[in-house]
């Protein structure tokens, strides 16, 4: 008879099986909390002169093995399923950040397989840095010495996105992968957030709008802090430096933290609630390298969704400034992601997605009909690393002739095709700002005024499409689309 633990016992110490995921999930957290102790309490020792070495460092272990006569053929599921027999696991961190997530998932796998899950002790150690966050304030060199002695240090050799490109290549006779991300990947990714947004990882909400301009930000603001002050859904505001603003219906917390006297490179702002369904709102700056730095990152918090709502150029005659544009198609002009999802793949439109932005759309300028699709143009964007690509129109106009695009930005194809390469749903809502081919270049004074009258109607389309997506269910939005015959479960 097949031991159906022996792969996970080859990966992993103290497996036990589970057939509920609490329980499941507690065991989880016991491991994590029981190694992250550990690396506290031998870093506290070391950086008093002591010499303890932390024992029994290691992130926990989850793994599922399916028989040919377990598996779950509804053609519906997108997630949450095992596709072929064999074994699967992963290494998990951060049971206490992501709990509802692994919980969701861990059900799902039981239920759809009517088998058990098995939990265990890993054999790959924490980082003491994804532990211990400051762990050089007050260190000397030769305790910084001591350090890389007596603990683990991130190891770029198995931090990479394989499992997402779908290049990784599992060892014969172990178990495949049952997540996108191992635990190292994720706690890489968190580690990254803080820094780039100052902003802590509990925070970030399962819907997000990614912006390009500071003033979109102002708006999101102004509308968070009025909701909190006003409403009974969201029950807080959080700003970089996580200055923390209290809803006092919903929460007894205080208010807390100073803001900052300088911002991150793309600040995040969080309007949030206690299912984590509120909206996180990142202002990426401007170009590809950022768009794709940050959805690296935000990719690990497993978001419902997140849309891009930022300006562009027009490229038709018909088409005038505040104009709306609905991307459909992508023409990656970027570079960025190239050697992570080759430009052959299609970027495709999600079309939960896409009818949600055309409803809030229609329902926010109050416009339908005729006069409605010549506000709302929806065709292909073009994005380009070429933030002075009008220099070089003679270069790029044969790409914006054929593919038929309707504009052109900077972020929004990285977006699209790292949500794609993600599994995460995703949209692009553009305002026109300026029409170069057609000698209405963005002036000062123009600009200004274009924002003045569609900044605040644009942000409330972006809030409008979530509220849609959110009642109409989340997991109508995990297409199958997105996912490859070849897949790990975990949404």
């Amino acid at each position: 008879m097949m031991d159906l633990r022996a792969p996970h016992a080859a990966v992993a110490d103290g497996v036990e099986a589970f057939t509920d995921a609490d329980a499941a999930l507690a065991r989880i957290a016991e491991i994590y909390d029981r190694s992250a102790g550990h690396i506290r309490a031998g870093f506290e020792a070391l950086a008093k002169g002591g010499d303890i070495v932390p024992n029994g460092a290691y992130y926990p272990y989850l793994g599922i093995t399916v028989t040919a006569a377990d598996l779950h053929l509804d053609a519906r599921f997108a997630y949450g399923v095992a596709v072929d027999p064999g074994a699967y696991g992963t290494t998990l961190t951060r049971p206490s950040l992501l709990a509802d997530y692994y919980r969701d998932q861990i059900h799902l796998l039981i239920q759809n397989h009517k088998v058990p899950v098995y939990v265990g002790v890993s054999k790959r150690p924490i980082p003491l840095p994804f532990v211990i966050e400051n762990a050089t304030a007050d260190v000397t060199e030769t305790q910084v010495r001591a350090m890389a002695q007596r603990f683990a240090l991130p190891d770029l050799n198995v931090i990479d996105d394989s499992i997402a490109n779908g290049t990784h290549t599992p060892a014969e006779g172990l178990p495949r992968p049952l997540s996108l991300f191992t635990a190292e990947r994720v706690d890489y990714s968190i580690a990254r957030l803080g820094h780039y947004t100052a902003t802590a990882p509990q925070h970030f909400q399962r819907f997000v709008l990614l912006t390009n301009y500071q003033r979109y930000v102002d708006e999101f603001c102004a509308y968070g802090k009025r909701l909190v002050a006003e409403g009974d859904e969201y029950d807080s505001f959080v700003e970089p430096g996580d200055v923390f603003t209290p809803n006092p219906r919903l929460t007894d917390k205080p208010a807390s933290g100073t803001p900052l006297v300088n911002l991150p490179q793309m600040p995040a702002y969080h309007l949030t609630r206690p299912d984590k369904l509120g909206i996180t709102m990142v202002n990426i700056g401007v170009g590809p390298s950022n768009a794709k730095t940050i959805t690296d990152h935000l990719a690990v918090l497993r978001p419902h969704c997140w849309l891009m709502l930022g300006h562009c150029a027009g490229l038709r005659r018909s088409q005038f400034l505040g104009d709306y544009v609905l991307a459909h198609g992508y023409v990656r002009d970027d570079q960025v992601l190239d050697a992570d999802l080759p430009p052959y793949v299609p970027v495709p439109p999600i079309a939960e997605v896409q009818v949600a932005l055309q409803q809030a759309v229609a329902k926010i300028t109050g416009l339908e009909g005729a006069d409605l699709k010549s506000r709302l143009r929806t065709g292909s964007v073009l994005t380009t690393d070429n933030r002075n690509w009008e220099l070089r129109f003679q270069d790029i106009y044969a790409r914006l002739n054929q593919s038929r695009a309707i504009a052109v930005d900077m972020e929004s194809a990285t977006i699209a095709a790292n949500g794609f390469r993600f599994r995460v749903p995703y949209g692009t809502l553009l305002c026109v700002s300026d029409k170069p081919l057609h000698g209405e270049i963005k002036l000062r004074g123009m600009a200004n005024a274009m924002y003045r009258e569609r900044i605040a109607q644009h942000l409330e389309i972006g809030i409008e499409t979530i509220d849609i997506l959110r009642a109409e269910g989340v997991r109508k939005l995990h297409s199958r689309k997105l996912r490859s015959f070849d897949e790990p479960s975990f949404r």
